[in-house]
C-alpha cells in the first residue's frame, strides 16, 4: 500500500526511500513485530476467556506436559494477523508471487484453525479427519501452484550446480503443491514444545530472505549461478513480516508458554515458505535449510510404518523430539539444541549458492 501511495506521488523526499527493498523489508520486520507484540496480552486475555481448558494435552505424552493444561492454542491468529497487516502495507501488491504466498498463508491458516476449534470444542486432541485436511491443503497449494508455474516457468533447479535443471512440464504444478502441503505439515508436527517450531521458522525465513533477494536481482542471481526470478525480490519483504511477526509471538511463546501457536500458525507458517522456495526455484534447497522439520516428519513417518509391519517401534515416541525427552532431556534442552541444529542446517542450505 506505501509503494502504491508513494509511487504515485513520485517517490518525493523521505518517500524515496519506499523504492529501496531493503528499506522496505526492514519496515516489515519492525512493523509486524511491533504489532504482534501490542496485541499479544489482549489476544492471549481473549483466547483464555473463550477456550476455558485450552489446548488439549495428550494422555500418552510426556508427563511434565499435564502442567500445560490451560494454556490457550491458535496463537497462530496473533502471528497471521501482524503478518497479513505488515505485507499489507509495506509491500507492492501488484506482484502475483505475494498473492500466491499470501492465498497459501492465509488459507492453511484458516484449515488450522479449523483444526484447532474442533480440538478445543470437543477437549480432544482429534481433530478435522487427516483426509480432509489434506484435500483442503491440496486445493489451495494447487492454484497457487499454477499461478507461480504461469508465472515463472515448469523448471526444477538443482543445487551445487549452475544453471542445470529439469523441466517438469505439467507435472510441475503436482511436484510444488506437494512441496507445499508436505512443509506445512512438516513444522505443524514440529510444533509441540515452547518455541520449539517458531525459532527454525524464523532461521529458514532469514535465509530464504536472503536468497529471494539475490534471485530476483538479475546480476548477483547471474553471479552466482542461480536462476533469476524476475520480482522475487519483493518477497524478502514477506520474509521479513514472517520475521518479524515471529519473533513477537516467540516474546509469549518461550517456555513456559503463554499462548501456543497451534495448527492455524504453524500449518500457515510451513505452507508460506514452501510456496516461497517454490517461487525461488530452491524447493531442494529447503530441505536443507528446514532439515529439522523434514526430520520431524521423517520420524513420525518412520514410526507408524514400522510399528504397522513389526508392533514395534523405532523411537521411544514420535516425533523425535518426544523421543529425546524420554531419554530424559529436559524440554528447554530440547528446543535450544534443536534452535542450534537448524541454525546449522540454515548455513549449509546458504552454502548450496556459492557451492556450484
Amino acid at each position: 500500500m506505501l509503494y502504491w501511495i508513494a509511487e504515485q506521488l513520485g517517490f518525493p523526499g523521505l518517500l524515496n526511500l519506499i523504492r529501496y527493498l531493503s528499506f522496505r523489508t526492514g519496515g516489515a520486520i519492525a512493523t509486524a513485530l511491533f504489532i504482534g507484540l501490542i496485541i499479544g496480552p489482549k489476544f492471549i486475555g481473549w483466547l483464555r476467556v473463550r477456550q476455558g481448558k485450552g489446548q488439549p494435552i495428550r494422555a500418552d505424552g510426556p508427563q511434565t506436559h499435564l502442567a500445560k493444561r490451560g494454556t490457550p492454542t491458535m496463537g497462530g491468529l496473533m502471528i497471521l494477523t501482524s503478518l497479513a497487516l505488515s505485507i499489507l502495507i509495506w509491500m507492492d501488491l501488484r506482484n502475483p508471487f505475494v498473492w500466491a504466498c499470501l492465498f497459501v498463508t492465509l488459507g492453511f491458516g484458516a484449515i488450522g484453525f479449523l483444526d484447532d476449534y474442533d480440538k478445543v470444542r470437543k477437549a480432544s486432541t482429534a481433530g478435522v479427519s487427516g483426509r480432509t485436511r489434506l484435500l483442503l491443503e491440496f486445493a489451495i497449494a494447487g492454484i497457487a501452484a499454477w499461478i507461480i508455474s504461469y508465472e515463472n516457468g515448469t523448471a526444477l533447479y538443482l543445487p551445487f550446480t549452475n544453471g542445470y535443471y529439469l523441466d517438469l512440464g505439467f507435472f510441475f504444478p503436482v511436484f510444488a503443491a506437494f512441496t507445499i502441503v508436505a512443509f506445512g505439515n512438516a513444522v505443524n508436527l514440529t510444533d509441540g514444545l515452547d518455541g520449539l517450531a517458531t525459532m527454525p521458522v524464523i532461521i529458514a525465513s532469514v535465509a530464504f530472505m536472503l536468497i529471494v533477494y539475490l534471485a530476483g536481482n538479475v546480476r548477483f542471481a547471474d553471479y552466482l549461478g542461480i536462476p533469476h526470478v524476475a520480482r522475487a525480490g519483493d518477497l524478502a519483504i514477506f520474509c521479513g513480516a514472517m520475521i518479524g511477526a515471529g519473533l513477537a509471538f516467540l516474546w509469549y511463546n518461550a517456555p513456559p508458554a503463554a499462548v501456543f501457536m497451534g495448527d492455524t500458525g504453524s500449518l500457515a507458517l510451513g505452507g508460506a515458505l514452501g510456496t516461497i522456495a517454490v517461487v525461488a526455484h530452491h524447493e531442494i534447497v529447503l530441505g536443507i535449510i528446514g532439515g529439522l522439520f523434514v526430520v520431524e516428519a521423517m520420524s513420525v513417518i518412520i514410526q507408524v510404518f514400522w510399528y504397522k509391519r513389526t508392533g514395534k517401534r523405532v523411537f521411544r515416541m514420535a516425533p523425535i523430539h518426544h523421543h529425546f525427552e524420554q531419554m530424559g532431556w529436559s524440554e528447554p534442552t530440547v528446543v535450544i539444541r534443536f534452535w542450534i541444529v537448524s541454525l546449522v542446517l540454515a548455513l549449509a542450505g546458504l552454502s548450496t549458492l556459492k557451492l556450484r
